[in-house]
């Protein structure tokens, strides 16, 4: 992993100290509601073109005047500074009412809300925060999903034309799309306009085009498409979503600006305008899926911010993840939304990385405590290390059969999905959550054999588990800058040449499968279908180095 070199001052950290100092309470590892909120917004849904909130109180607080304050915040705003819209006589369960204003300047989709009183002539908070939980209520561009099967890969957009995605019979498909290229600044030649919330944003016509046509490509064949809105800045149209603590650095990707007002607007508009364009009801294609940033506890990779905290980090992500998830299920309801993190569940290998654990552990605090929605978990289930051969046979000393493992690979992922069982990790509606395993690739570096035993491993375990909704190979076509790492992940080679992986893929999840996992069973060494109906685990010994 790259790490990023900060070429700016340092004065963000002390203000990030201060922020968590203000906000939470630490003890003993575990998180706890700051003293003094006795009111709880248990729901804030949308009715019409009204907010409706429900506030309930053990003890109701004092206050001068005996009335409740509802607050409307932007994410960046903490305390009673937003916007007052609504106050109602104090109770220990109350109803509050007030407009929506979807789709102008006053609009409250995505804002935060929480309850204030009147004490000594200064505004108290005396609740948490809490958003709307049903956006999909008011989406007029809803699509019915083109929901097939999980067989899916990262694709090439030539094999479009070739026919070579529709012969391997993939369902999905997983693609980045990049705010740098999409988004075009005033005055630009070829611009799209799209105006929002009173504001009008300009992007990209040119690009645009050419995800409208790729898109399209896909779904013609029967696709389902997933994609993952990545933040690299480095433009004028986009510059203003690169989040403040993580400018003057050089990364793949940044984490988005939820800290000023200019940046939080433009992301309302980014994520309405993809909602809405790719719904499926425009003529422009349709995404069912959306996966904000990649890995994004890999923090000096993937989400950069310039602090080392946890807790600062998930916030600013969970405030980004808010609005996507809201301004694009006001569009389409029928998209599935997912975080993203990585399989180092246990262990860090990049210093500047959180955990997995944690950062899903902290998400899940943050989303339940404001507010409990519909999220999806994307996890990249790699061998460890990644060039790994072997699927079905990981180094012991990185693939255990506990939660406390150090990596989570399809060896035992049914620690990841009995973790996400826990009735706080539970859907609103008392589900377990969409589970995509959106990226995971095999090298045939060490052989072609355990690139194929391993791509039908890993395929098949993935489909003996009702909860994943997706497996996406990573990738179609081999990369020559990871194949200088030994990563040669694809599935064909750089001249486009076919691996045999490529033809056992193929057979997977067809009247063929029998063969496929005939061949697999042979390179392995064990039936097929006995290692994972009886949930096997084999090992070896030493670090995982193969030479």
């Amino acid at each position: 992993m790259r790490v990023c070199e900060r070429k700016i001052g340092k004065k963000w950290k002390g203000f990030a100290a201060l922020l968590l100092l203000t906000v939470s309470v630490i003890t003993c590892g575990r998180k706890v509601q700051a003293a003094g909120r006795p009111v709880s917004i248990s729901s804030c849904h949308i009715a019409g073109g009204n907010v409706n909130c429900t506030l309930t109180a053990a003890g109701v607080p004092s206050g001068d005047d005996g009335k409740y304050y509802v607050y409307a915040d932007e994410v960046f705003q903490d305390g009673p500074v937003g916007t007052l819209v609504a106050t109602v006589e104090a109770g220990s369960s109350v109803a509050v009412s007030f407009p929506l204003n979807y789709n102008t300047p006053d609009s409250n989709l995505s804002r935060k809300f929480l309850v204030a009183v009147k004490r000594g002539g200064q505004m108290i908070q005396v609740s948490d925060e809490h958003y709307i939980t049903n956006p999909e209520a008011v989406a007029a561009f809803t699509s019915g999903r083109m929901s097939t099967g999980i067989k899916g890969i990262l694709p090439e957009v030539s094999a479009i034309a070739t026919g070579e995605l529709k012969d391997l019979g993939v369902q999905q498909v997983v693609y980045n799309i990049y705010l740098d290229e999409i988004c075009a600044a005033p005055g630009d030649a070829g611009t799209l306009p799209f105006s929002y919330n009173g504001q009008t944003y300009c992007f990209s016509h040119g690009r645009i085009d050419h995800y409208d046509q790729m898109v399209k490509g896909f779904n013609n064949q029967g696709m389902q498409v997933t994609m993952v809105l990545l933040n690299r800045g480095g433009t004028a149209g986009s510059e203003d979503l690169v989040h403040p603590q993580a400018r003057g650095a050089e990364c793949p990707s940044y984490a988005l600006n939820v800290a000023e007002s200019g940046g939080v607007e433009h992301l309302k508009a980014v994520c309405a305008f993809l909602g809405q364009r790719y719904s499926g009801r425009t003529g422009n294609g349709q995404i069912d899926n959306w996966i904000l940033g990649n890995e994004v506890n890999a923090r000096t990779s993937w989400w950069y911010m310039d602090s080392a905290n946890l807790d600062v980090n998930v916030s600013a992500y969970v405030k980004a993840f808010r609005i996507f998830y809201n301004e694009l299920k006001a569009m389409n309801g029928n998209v599935w939304v997912y975080n993203s993190i990585d399989q180092e569940w246990g262990r860090k290998s990049n210093p500047g990385s959180f955990l997995a654990k944690d950062y899903l552990d902290q998400f899940n605090y943050y989303i339940n405590r404001e507010g409990n929605i519909d999220w999806g978990l994307s996890y990249h289930p790699y061998n460890s290390p990644l060039y790994d051969p072997y699927a079905w046979n990981g180094p012991a000393v990185w693939v255990k059969k506990s939660v406390s493992t150090p990596y989570i690979t399809m060896q035992n992922i049914d620690i990841l999905i009995d973790y996400m069982h826990q009735p706080k990790f539970l859907s609103p509606s008392g589900q377990v959550r969409s589970i995509s395993l959106a990226e995971i690739g095999y090298t045939s570096y060490f052989g072609n054999e355990n690139q194929e035993a391993s791509v039908a491993y890993g395929y098949l375990k993935a489909a003996s588990l009702p909860d994943v909704d997706a497996f996406m190979l990573f990738r179609f076509k081999d990369d020559a800058h990871e194949m200088e790492s030994k990563l040669n992940l694809g599935i064909t080679n750089l001249d486009g040449s076919h691996k045999p992986a490529y033809d056992i893929y193929k057979q997977l999840g067809t009247a063929n499968e029998g063969a496929a996992k005939a061949r697999a069973s042979e390179i392995i060494g064990m039936d097929i279908d006995q290692m994972i109906r009886d949930n096997i685990v084999w090992t070896r010994g030493g670090d995982g180095v193969v030479q």
